[in-house]
């Protein structure tokens, strides 16, 4: 008897639309190829589509030649638009719920459908894909391990400097979205809460035909968009702060001590603050005043020895 296990995906047992549920549906954030084909057939089977900009999704959808009803779901009219598609959907209709952003629910309207529908036991799916976040923070060549989503910041300069001074001590590596009308005094302010030699990537038109990747620190930036005007939707993905005790370069103010733990023990000790294993055994061989491959040398033999 064979036991070969099947995906879900080969079973078909979550490919079919089922009445009374609501669909996240991430859509393509530039490249149309994006859309998956579950995607499409979920779109295609649904009874309707709530949508933050009906014109927008018309023409996505067009372009797949999908004709289904659309309903205009978006920040100012959700508390009431949201009763009503959830009424439908608990009479028994489907519906897909899409956002120009990507990710519906993640910085948007839809997280407050999401809530209402747990809060009345209707039924919510989701179709992943595209996440322009989680995008750039792959694009970075930042830490990846613990990250922190901030979403946009405030407009009112008092506020902005307010949140960003909540997270100028967080070691995680920080995630924002930006507007290019805002980008300049958003990457002033940053520089002067976080300090200019924090790194950064700046993430533009991701997936799409000018997409550009910039990595380089806040004073930099700041200095880059001095001469040169922001174009394009932009994701910042910041630097973490450093621990107390860790110069922003990686190594130890009391580098002295720490040659004293054996190889692995003072390699741990820089990933238990949050560092990857590689930026650790660099940090590492730079308190001991070793090349990266002699300190690798001592790992090895330490763990030969083991």
């Amino acid at each position: 008897m064979s036991h070969e296990k099947k995906s879900i995906g080969e079973t078909g047992e979550k490919n079919r639309v089922e009445p009374g549920t609501l669909y996240l549906v991430a859509t393509p954030i530039g490249n149309l190829s994006d859309l998956s084909d579950r995607a499409k057939k979920v779109l295609s089977e649904v009874d309707f589509v709530a949508a933050e900009d009906t014109r927008n999704t018309g023409k996505l959808l067009s372009c797949f030649g999908i004709k289904k009803e659309l309903i205009s779901y978006f920040e100012h009219n959700k508390r009431e638009r949201g009763e009503i598609i959830l009424d439908r959907v608990a009479a028994g209709e489907a519906a897909a719920l899409v956002t120009d952003a990507g990710m519906p629910a993640i910085s948007d309207p839809g997280e407050d459908i999401v809530r209402l529908a747990a809060e009345r036991g209707i039924r919510v799916s989701i179709v992943p894909g595209p996440c322009a976040a989680v995008s750039a923070l792959a694009l970075s060549a930042l830490s990846t391990g613990r990250f922190a989503f901030e979403g946009f910041l405030s407009t009112a300069r008092h506020e902005r400097n307010e949140r960003l001074a909540e997270v100028k001590n967080e070691r995680r590596t920080l995630i924002f979205y930006e507007a290019p009308h805002k980008l300049k005094n958003t990457l002033r302010d940053l520089s002067d809460l976080f300090g200019s030699d924090r790194k950064i990537a700046l993430c533009r038109e991701l997936t799409k035909i000018n997409e550009e990747i910039v990595r380089t620190t806040l004073g930099d930036a700041v200095s880059l968009y001095e001469s040169k005007e922001p174009r394009g939707e932009y994701v910042l993905i910041v630097e973490g702060a450093a621990e107390a005790g860790i110069e922003k370069d990686g190594r130890s103010s009391d580098a002295g001590a720490l040659s004293s733990l054996s190889p692995a023990e003072h390699v741990a000790h820089y990933t238990d603050a949050g560092m990857t294993r590689m930026d650790a055994v660099k940090a590492a061989a730079k308190d001991r005043g070793m090349s990266k491959s002699a300190f690798y040398d001592l790992l090895q033999k330490e763990r030969d020895e083991a």
